[in-house]
């Protein structure tokens, strides 16, 4: 693998700055590790015109050498199928829409591309970003860099294959239920589910009402994260929930964690099941919180298992956008994807009630946690990433999962809105990634942040990645 395509976006933009390397040599090297891994991760599902990449990689060059450098000039960027780029078909992964070409960009890759990043191409997922597996119809599954047998978590999958397998360096992500977190852990990498409203979405068609998916970085450093964050944060008048700027550069912030903090240190939350030697590494890892000048102690209590009412919630919304395709399209959908859908028709008042009494009780348990504790920890995923193609475990350890499954300690801080990030806290027996996840108050994404970079900082749990 080229040394190059290992470095962070950070190192990479010092590099071009410094004019040691280009923007075109860095794209030509992105191009042919794209062809050179595609068959074995399956990390894109389309690329954009290769001249038209090389001439605006030479662009970057010009605008770096007379000066008039942006944030992220002429770094690569790869934009997970969600996700609109203008000209470009935004597919969703699904086969009715494998036409559906976008009139304009998304305001995050908007914002991205202002900033000088170059789009290469669209990172693969699951139809409509629906599970923690990344495969789909239209083009397969991705594999982790790790364990090519492997999924590289989901919904974020494409993105996350690409950047743990040194194939691009910058791609976007979104988290609806932990599409940021797990796929990210499960690779290795850093992963931020901002706070709610903290990046902007859309544009959409339809007055999002199922408000738990975010737009987060998915990188290999926590300074990439931050660098990704200050280009894109901030409010945009197409999108009612976006959130006023903190008023500060995230990136310029990192090393000022405030002395004195206090984490809180739950291993399941109430409800996860959590694989034995996964739950020891996370365990170990959250015990290094004292040396980084962190008061540690367990979390007694937890909340109410929401992997139910977080379900039906997402299928209420996506069968709003998607009912008028039924008729006539209902055959092309995957068939899990199309049923979980149509499980949205089953929606009553009494349960509307009760999703909203769920949440209602989480953020009081979370208001007392944070009255408590300046940080929660818990693992990130309860278990080894499943095979490429599923299917999640039923039992782990003659233990049943619950509802939530993969998905038992992300969940609730996308019904939540509070921002958590994952840093790699070690390997499983396996030798897979573990995450570690890092919760902070409503808002704070740059306390988040400061507490994950100096974890960074103190383990270098970021410094080694796998070979594909």
């Amino acid at each position: 693998m080229s040394e190059l395509l290992q470095r962070s976006v950070t190192e990479l933009r010092s590099d071009l700055d410094a004019r040691k390397i280009s923007a075109e040599e860095l794209m030509r090297a992105t191009l042919s590790r794209i062809e050179a891994t595609q068959s074995r991760l399956n990390c894109f599902t389309s690329l954009r015109d290769e001249e038209l990449l090389i001439s605006e990689a030479r662009n970057a060059d010009a605008r770096i050498a007379r000066g008039d450098t942006r944030l992220l000039e002429g770094i690569p960027l790869g934009v997970k199928d969600l996700e609109d780029v203008e000209g470009e078909v935004t597919s969703y992964g699904s086969v009715p829409f494998k036409d559906n070409r976008a009139l304009r960009d998304s305001i995050q890759v908007e914002r991205l591309r202002a900033a000088g990043a170059i789009v290469v191409g669209k990172t693969n997922t699951p139809e409509f970003g629906y599970t923690a597996i990344s495969k789909n119809l239209l083009f397969g599954a991705s594999c982790n860099p790790w364990d090519l047998d492997r999924t590289p978590g989901g919904s974020s999958g494409g993105s996350s294959a690409g950047i743990a397998g040194g194939v691009i360096s910058l791609a976007t992500a979104s988290d609806g239920g932990g599409s940021v977190r797990i796929p990210a852990s499960v690779t290795g990498c850093f992963g931020l589910k901002g706070s709610y409203g903290r990046i902007p979405t859309g544009p959409h068609d339809l007055w999002v009402m199922d408000d738990t998916s975010v737009h987060g970085p998915l990188t290999r450093s926590v300074a990439d994260a931050a660098l990704h964050l200050d280009a894109v944060a901030g409010p945009h008048p197409l999108d009612p929930n976006s959130l006023p700027s903190q008023g500060i550069s995230y990136r310029e912030s990192l090393e000022d964690m405030p002395s004195g903090l206090r984490a809180g240190f739950s291993p399941d939350l109430g409800y996860a099941v959590v694989q034995s030697d996964l739950a020891e590494v996370v365990e170990k890892a959250a015990g290094l919180m004292p040396e980084l000048g962190i008061s540690l102690e367990g979390v007694e209590g937890g909340l109410p298992e929401p992997g139910g009412a977080w379900g039906f919630s997402g299928s209420w919304e996506l069968l709003a956008r998607l009912h008028t395709y039924l008729p006539e399209h209902e055959e092309d959908f995957g068939r899990s994807f199309i049923e979980g859908v149509k499980a949205g028709a089953r929606m009553t008042p009494e349960r509307w009630g009760q999703m909203r009494q769920l949440r209602s009780i989480t953020n009081a348990w979370l208001a007392d946690v944070f009255e408590r504790y300046d940080i929660l920890l818990t693992p990130t995923v309860p278990y080894d990433p499943p095979p490429a193609r599923g299917p999640f475990l039923a039992e782990l350890e003659g233990r049943r999962q619950p509802a939530s499954n993969f998905g038992s300690f992300t969940m609730p801080f996308n019904l939540s809105w509070h921002p958590a990030a994952t840093v790699r806290a070690g390997l499983s027996a396996k030798g897979l990634p573990v995450g570690l996840q890092i919760v902070g108050p409503r808002h704070r994404d740059d306390l988040v942040l400061q507490v994950a970079r100096a974890f960074e900082r103190h383990t270098g749990c970021f410094d080694t990645w796998p070979t594909v």
